[in-house]
């Protein structure tokens, strides 16, 4: 069965993979380098449609067989995290996921505000630019350095959309996580996504404390940021301008949109956010 970790773009995905990876898949909890990632794939990605019949040069063309290739996914009953962005709905009358397949998700949200300043640096926007991103409810991603190559696309909507989807889904169990929580009280968030994610899967071992705290210890920022300075981060994506890689772990923590976004611009993403401040929170 699959669970998804799944988020928006830039909201704490890869951090809560981290997590996954140092205690799920290591004997002492501790996550040395970015390789321990690839127990946590992506989906949709390119290699899960070989199989199937699609045009590549056709965006969402893949979307047909998002079911058919979670079948095959699951044909050994296997438990399997999958990271994701793509919304929770049905493009070319075809359903993203279905009870047959998911187990469970966790769903990460993070202020909208903060994500503007994260997406500006990471696909190198303006803040107009990033803004733009986030209510296109028609916006896919998929590999900008393929041409012609839409195998990797992923369907992610508006961020209002992508979230609105997941937390509001009844068709399997869905832990959300807000991001700033996991950084103001880390160890009792993580503790809480362990334990959801024990009690579907049925898991008869105790909760490990020693191998949450070197969880934690070693996906910290700081140490995150280490490993990509001195190893890189297959994650990280190249420069438009110049080829060289775009910091992935760049402010974290200490990105905070009150700090980043003059004035008119405050007011304007507060006026466009305003619902979803209030439902989410966040004001």
């Amino acid at each position: 069965m699959i669970f998804w970790i799944a988020s928006y773009p830039k909201s704490g995905n890869t951090w809560i993979r981290s997590l996954l990876c140092s205690y799920y898949y290591t004997d002492d909890g501790v996550f040395t380098d970015d390789v321990l990632l690839k127990n946590i794939g992506q989906f949709p990605e390119k290699k899960y449609f070989k199989k199937f019949d699609y045009n590549i040069s056709v965006p969402g063309d893949t979307a047909r067989f998002w079911i058919k290739a979670q079948e095959l996914i699951n044909h050994d009953k296997k438990l399997r995290f999958f990271k994701t962005h793509n919304f929770l709905g049905m493009i070319n009358n075809t359903q993203f996921t279905n009870e047959k397949y998911t187990l469970g998700a966790i769903y990460i949200l993070r202020d909208p505000r903060n994500i503007i300043t994260s997406l500006k640096h990471h696909f190198e926007m303006s803040y107009e630019e990033s803004l733009k991103f986030m209510l296109n409810e028609r916006k896919f991603t998929y590999d900008y350095f393929k041409k012609n190559d839409y195998g990797d696309f992923q369907f992610i909507s508006s961020w209002e959309k992508n979230y609105q989807t997941w937390i509001n889904n009844k068709i399997f169990p869905t832990l959300v996580i807000k991001y700033e929580d996991l950084i103001n009280n880390t160890y009792d968030e993580f503790k809480k996504i362990v334990n959801f994610i024990d009690n579907l899967i049925n898991k008869k071992n105790k909760f490990n404390k020693k191998k949450i705290l070197n969880s934690l210890s070693s996906t910290s920022f700081s140490n995150l940021k280490k490993i990509e300075n001195t190893k890189g981060f297959s994650e990280s994506l190249n420069s438009k301008t110049d080829n060289k890689k775009i910091p992935f772990f760049h402010l974290g923590p200490e990105n905070n949109w009150k700090n980043k976004l003059n004035k008119d611009f405050k007011i304007k993403v507060n006026e466009v956010f305003k619902k979803n401040l209030v439902e989410l929170r966040y004001l």
